[in-house]
């Protein structure tokens, strides 16, 4: 089975499809590698197209220590990855906390990156709320391992912001969540309980990601409540970056609606390639 190796010795499960220039898609919580399989199918027409477990998911490694799950193991897990496929530079697509990851690669090794997507971007950034939403990952971690995976992802299909799947594509639905059953407990407690509860609100790095260049496309479903300031927040401050609101869209955006999904990242790095897609003109902001 073809693996990577983190900088602290995790390996990290990925596969690979197509040719041309790399694209890595950087999973969300409640999924793993196989979450990405429609857009493995789209873009490896085109591209070559990588698509890794996270550490804590299987057929990744799972360190049992919380110490060796935060944010930063995983932004540079990321980059692992491209390392050991000897990648120079990628476009990166991340779904939430791949989309976290991808914006810490952003921030601190740019030169790594064509552009990245960011979708389902910055749920738990509020910084009123912020120690409520750290609480509610450490509890949610004693779930997995009071409770185990099959009795948590009974709980969170519930989730505000997966309502909007389950609405249009109940079997979609049902899969997305059988395979959630099927993770480690162990690693799902430790990833939220090291990286959810652990990385800092992006509303707290805002001089610095005024600084990115990188090219950006936000992506947001409308009915994601928890995603909708810090999408904002991030077109307001990423000098590069657009803008995209899916209609009654949650937050599994790249399953709930994966023609759109494909279609608009498809331009957004066709436009990146053709050395089109800049930074805001200053004379388009209001004063």
């Amino acid at each position: 089975m073809p693996h990577a190796t983190a900088k602290d010795g995790v390996r990290l499960y990925f596969e690979e499809a197509g040719s041309g220039t790399p694209i890595l898609f950087l999973h969300e919580f409640a999924a793993d590698y196989t979450n990405w399989e429609p857009q493995l199918r789209y873009f490896s027409r085109a591209h070559r197209c990588i698509a890794y477990s996270a550490r804590g998911y299987a057929p990744s490694e799972i360190p049992p220590s919380p110490d060796v799950y935060t944010y930063e193991h995983f932004y540079t897990d990321a980059l692992a990855v491209l390392d050991h496929l000897e990648i120079e530079k990628a476009h990166l697509v991340g779904l939430s906390m791949g989309s976290y990851s991808s914006l810490q690669v952003a921030l601190h090794a740019p030169q790594r990156l064509h552009s990245m997507t960011l979708a389902g971007v910055g749920s738990g950034s509020s910084l009123e709320h912020l120690d409520d939403f750290r609480a509610q990952c450490r509890a949610t971690a004693e779930q997995f391992e009071t409770l185990g995976s099959v009795e948590v992802a009974k709980i969170t299909r519930e989730a505000p912001g997966r309502i909007p799947f389950l609405v249009k594509d109940s079997r979609g639905h049902a899969d997305f969540y059988a395979a959630l059953a099927r993770h480690d407990a162990r690693g799902s407690a430790n990833t939220m309980r090291g990286f959810q509860a652990g990385r800092p609100s992006i509303y707290t790095m805002a001089e610095a990601i005024r600084k990115v260049t990188t090219p950006a496309l936000i992506i947001c479903g409308d009915e994601d409540d928890a995603c909708i300031a810090p999408s904002l927040f991030l077109k307001t401050h990423l000098a590069a970056s657009g803008l995209s609101f899916f209609p009654k869209s949650g937050h599994v955006l790249n399953l709930e609606e994966p023609a759109l999904f494909n279609e608009t990242v498809e331009r957004f790095i066709a436009i990146v390639e053709a050395g089109r897609w800049h930074p805001r003109d200053p004379r388009s902001v209001m004063t």
